[in-house]
């Protein structure tokens, strides 16, 4: 009688487990920073998210420091500081203003990629933000960087995933993830 009771301890105790191990398991989502304003650096992050997005249920991308001017819309502009206006002068317009990490050669170098690209039907990076945003990719902008920087909301992208958040929220969408990048 007592091995019975020892037993049904040990399958309560196994059942526990497993409830915790299932509340706790990683969702079917990728997480990734992306730090990076580089052209090719943005065109693997969106390429990565878009093939996650037919992957994974859910993709979270948070964008931070360089990689914000690239969701800029250059056709939008607000009232600006001194400081603000500084970082706009030095800092890409928009996607299509970006450069290559490597080999840029005054534009000339990303001139070869893109005709590259455009060889071998390799979408360009404004296509690629529209494949993801097709698919469903969340894109977190954040806040403290934007507001380091003074950039506003207002001034994004039409994107229809596209929120501001901090790092609270990268933290708390990484630590359900199956997987997280830093690009």
């Amino acid at each position: 009688m007592a091995d019975i009771k020892e037993l049904e301890a040990q399958v309560a105790a196994l059942k526990a487990d497993v409830e915790t191990l299932k509340a706790n398991a990683p969702e079917d989502k990728l997480s990734m920073v992306v730090m990076s304003g580089d052209m090719d650096k943005l065109l693997a992050s969106f390429i990565i998210a878009t093939g996650a997005a037919a992957m994974f249920d859910k993709v979270v991308m948070f964008f931070t420091f360089w990689s914000i001017p690239a969701l800029k819309d250059p056709n939008k502009t607000v009232s600006k500081d001194a400081v603000s206006k500084m970082f706009e002068i030095m800092l890409p317009n928009g996607a299509d203003g970006t450069k290559l990490s490597k080999m840029n050669m005054g534009g000339m170098g990303k001139a070869m990629i893109k005709s590259i690209m455009k060889k071998h039907n390799v979408m360009t990076l404004g296509q690629l933000m529209k494949t993801a945003a097709d698919s469903g990719v969340q894109i977190y902008v954040c806040q403290m960087s934007m507001d380091l920087m003074g950039y506003k909301m207002e001034e994004m992208i039409a994107y229809p995933n596209l929120k501001s958040a901090g790092v609270a929220k990268f933290l708390a969408e990484a630590g359900t993830s199956k997987s997280s990048l830093f690009i």
